[in-house]
């Protein structure tokens, strides 16, 4: 039986080796020169991991990047073997002449991240059923009730996450984006958006997250793995 670890137990694990907790998953990217040696890094990363590479690994391979993402399909959540898989992938990237980071503060685009959609429902078990189908997605492993969120198959799309509403708000947008950003991402990226025009509309969750809105009241959460255990 493979441990399951908290949130805070999986971010402080890997984060000295230049990964990040977002929803579930371990992430981590490396900047590569070529396509080819964004195969071959994926490649060596796949050797480390072994055969627990189908079952926990999943690779994103540019010509500019690899981002390596670590998470327990079975249990849909991070356990002591993907902290393993990590440290191993990190060390053979190092190897090789290349840097797991989490790219924060490093000049990047943008960090790791997670994009998720959140939709307002007033009867969640009623439209869950159309997204499902409409967007061809599928039920996350131990996650099968009629009100949990709904995540792509094939890893591409953006999950789907439902927010129960206590009554009919025709003034308010009714699908929301949240951004999962590394906890030490979060006040940047946050200072970045307000800079930009937009303004913060809720902080009463933070750290969880954050409830930002732009200049015509189009709301987005930046969202992290903290205050959320316990």
């Amino acid at each position: 039986m493979e441990q399951i670890l908290s949130r805070q137990d999986a971010s402080e694990a890997v984060q000295d080796y230049g990964w990040r907790f977002l929803l579930g998953t371990l992430q981590t990217s490396v900047r590569v020169g070529s396509l080819a040696q964004a195969m071959g890094l994926a490649a060596d990363a796949v050797a480390v991991c072994g055969d627990d590479a189908d079952r926990h690994l999943r690779v994103d391979a540019r010509p500019d990047r690899v981002v390596f993402t670590l998470q327990s399909l079975h249990h849909a959540a991070i356990t002591a073997r993907d902290v393993e898989l990590a440290r191993q992938i990190s060390a053979t990237a190092d190897s090789s002449g290349f840097l797991t980071e989490p790219e924060i503060a490093t000049g990047a685009p943008r960090s790791v991240q997670v994009l998720e959609i959140a939709i307002d429902a007033l009867n969640i078990a009623g439209i869950r059923p159309f997204w499902k189908s409409v967007l061809g997605y599928t039920d996350e492993a131990g996650a099968e009730g009629p009100e949990d969120p709904l995540i792509d198959p094939v890893g591409q799309g953006p999950a789907i996450w439902f927010q129960q509403m206590d009554r009919a708000r025709p003034q308010r947008n009714r699908i929301h984006f949240d951004i999962c950003v590394p906890h030490d991402e979060a006040p940047r990226r946050i200072e970045a958006a307000l800079a930009a025009g937009g303004r913060l509309v809720s902080a009463t969750r933070a750290p969880a997250f954050r409830v930002l809105a732009d200049l015509e009241g189009n709301e987005v959460c930046v969202t992290t793995w903290q205050g959320r255990d316990g």
